[in-house]
């Protein structure tokens, strides 16, 4: 009888399988890389991080500390951030063992988780809005969580208007359930991944896009996502327009792992995907 995967297992499956699908407008897969980020930056990640999800998975810890640790340790290599967003998503899912239970731990959360949260985010080059009066890049911003008692749900609320992920885990994981639900309902489609991860782009402006280059170009790549969807632009065009600007839609990607992590513990069959 072939063992049951442990929910670590699943979190690492789901990064693997999410990095490599292919094609995903945009952003890195298994036949693209970027300058000074590439797939096997990725996949170094995955191994890295696994005894912080480990960690998670025995309830070892709070939910600021695990995203602390992961991202320190997968900061190890020189390809920079890789999977800082969809530790935010993980974490709190791997220690809850369900979406309610994450929900609950996240509304739980306590200013230390906050303030841990803040040092993870020290530890990335993740990109924040200009003129933020909670800029991480401020000396003093951790003094003024303090001062204002926030905890990490409270930081996730703050900038939940300008971040999907943050959104995400606010609202009780409403696009993880959403992804999960379409990777088995798309079941009998070649490319699961990527078509899933294409009709996202479609329904949501990606945020991570929105923050470096505005809202107009987030909006932009979801409108040729929808024409793309509808047969009047291949997907393909999509990918090379992403890429020849810069447009990569990594919240999205952070939401895809996590919808897939889900999927996963629910009984879908990752080998029948045809990824490639």
């Amino acid at each position: 009888m072939i063992p049951e995967i442990s929910r670590t297992e699943r979190a690492q499956l789901a990064m693997t399988l999410e990095v490599c699908a292919w094609n995903k407008p945009g952003n890195i897969d298994r036949c693209h890389d970027y300058p000074d980020t590439k797939l096997q930056h990725f996949l170094a990640s995955v191994i890295f991080c696994r005894p912080v999800l480990e960690k998670a998975e025995q309830n070892n810890g709070s939910i600021g500390t695990l995203i602390k640790e992961a991202t320190i340790l997968t900061g190890r290599h020189k390809g920079g951030n890789t999977h800082f967003g969809a530790f935010i998503l993980l974490i709190p899912l791997l220690m809850g063992g369900t979406i309610q239970e994450a929900y609950r731990l996240v509304k739980e959360s306590t200013i230390d988780d906050a303030l841990d949260f803040y040092d993870a985010f020290a530890h990335t080059a993740v990109r924040v809005r200009e003129s933020d009066e909670l800029d991480i890049n401020d000396p003093q911003a951790k003094e003024e969580l303090k001062s204002r008692g926030m905890t990490f749900f409270d930081v996730m609320k703050y900038s939940s208007p300008h971040d999907l992920v943050a959104k995400e885990i606010i609202s009780g994981f409403p696009l993880t359930r959403y992804t999960a639900d379409l990777l088995f309902s798309s079941h009998n489609d070649k490319c699961q991944i990527s078509q899933v991860f294409l009709t996202l782009l479609s329904e949501y402006p990606d945020t991570f896009i929105a923050k470096k280059f505005g809202s107009h170009a987030s909006e932009k790549v979801r409108d040729m996502a929808i024409m793309v969807k509808k047969g009047s632009m291949t997907l393909e065009e999509l990918d090379n327009y992403c890429l020849m600007n810069g447009y990569n839609p990594g919240s999205l990607a952070d939401i895809m792992i996590s919808g897939i992590y889900i999927a996963l513990g629910e009984g879908w069959q990752w080998d029948h995907d045809c990824i490639q």
